[in-house]
């Protein structure tokens, strides 16, 4: 059995919105061009995305919404047709055919889920999915459809599998959340930037899933401008309690690369060393709790010339145990892409070591996202006392 697939379609980046679009999809070229750089992908790792069919799409979704999409999409519905079911908004425009942009997302995960569970690898990765803001019968920030509570849900029906989905986007993963809220065998697990300053507002501690699926729902909301240390320090140890907590068959995590200090939407002071780190304990635990049966997708990420590709890259390396690069980045890349990017690229697998002003805060908003930590865990550690 090879360690992974990656799923990739040309036809993915036709999820677009507009050239002024925050959500860029052109981030998959610049991340698949800097891991064939170092030579650690080939032609042979990528297997093509499908496009998931309507019944596939109605395991999360109303037939009502996924019409209304498809109507949109070729035209048939203006915007004000269509802001009840959130499209046509500023942040989720109407585009050309995207029922077919949106579906073949959403079929880049179901196809990365049946590569790991059929045994034809441990790991697989789609980073065109990971859009966990869209809702049963609505669009949000950015996300049409949800290819997260589609695959969970195809996991659950297809395999009888219990999942463990875990997202590290800045932005709380509130689509999924509410999907499996009262679902007893999908336990969700978000670290996000508090709501009080970033959408969707969502996140609290105290959203903790409900009647049967009560004790499921994780939420770890930390303060603006934390830093890689209490960030890392949150996530080892919810993952690990979790982990053992609710003793997954698989887990789906979502690699949204906007917790970093130059995203535009966010105020976290993230460097690339989370980026190194939320791939290794997560493929860790997988191989001991789960036989190594990882899915990944990816999610937000909005300097897509400096963080992206970088944090992507991590994963895919990850997950074929391949030593991370250090040092300079491919005078090829560079020079690829310069010329396109409005900002200056930066020249390191590494960040600069002056990336930010040192922040007077750091031992107060660690020691306020400790306490938080400790509130989010209490249901797991009233049952382990």
């Amino acid at each position: 059995m090879r360690n992974a697939y990656f799923v990739y379609s040309p036809e993915q980046l036709g999820y677009k919105f507009s050239d002024s679009h925050p959500f860029n999809h052109k981030r998959l070229t610049l991340t698949m061009d800097l891991l064939k750089s170092v030579g650690a992908l080939a032609e042979d790792d990528i297997i093509p995305a499908r496009m998931a069919t309507d019944e596939e799409l109605l395991l999360a979704h109303d037939a009502t919404y996924i019409d209304v999409v498809k109507k949109a999409g070729h035209g048939q519905l203006s915007p004000a047709q269509c802001e009840n079911y959130g499209i046509g908004t500023e942040d989720t425009p109407i585009f050309k055919n995207m029922h077919e942009a949106s579906a073949l997302l959403v079929g880049g995960t179901l196809t990365a889920v049946d590569c790991v569970m059929e045994g034809k690898s441990r790991h697989a990765i789609n980073l065109g999915g990971g859009l966990h803001h869209g809702f049963r019968g609505r669009a949000s920030g950015f996300c049409i459809y949800n290819d997260s509570s589609v695959a969970i849900k195809y996991l659950q029906q297809k395999y009888n599998a219990r999942v463990l989905y875990v997202d590290t986007d800045a932005h709380h993963g509130d689509g999924v959340q509410w999907s499996f809220y009262d679902d007893p065998n999908v336990c969700t697990l978000s670290i996000h930037e508090t709501g009080r300053y970033l959408f969707p507002g969502t996140g609290a501690v105290t959203e903790r899933g409900n009647g049967d699926g009560y004790g499921t729902s994780f939420n770890f909301p930390i303060d603006a401008f934390t830093e890689d240390a209490s960030f890392l320090e949150i996530y080892e140890q919810s993952m690990r309690e979790i982990f053992e907590h609710f003793k997954p068959d698989v887990v789906l995590t979502q690699n949204g690369a906007d917790a970093h200090y130059f995203d535009p939407l966010t105020h976290l002071y993230g460097t690339m060393n989370i980026y190194q780190q939320i791939p290794k304990l997560a493929h860790e635990l997988a191989h001991e709790y789960c036989d190594g049966k990882w899915i990944a997708v990816g999610g937000g990420g909005y300097d897509i010339w400096r963080v992206v590709p970088r944090a992507w890259s991590y994963v895919w390396l990850e997950m074929n145990d391949l030593p991370y690069p250090t040092g300079a980045i491919s005078d090829e890349w560079l020079n690829k892409y310069q010329p396109e990017a409005p900002v200056q690229l930066v020249p390191t697998w590494e960040d600069p070591l002056d990336l930010y002003e040192p922040i007077p805060r750091t031992e107060e908003i660690r020691e306020k996202n400790a306490q938080m930590m400790k509130k989010a865990l209490q249901i797991i550690q009233k049952e382990q006392s």
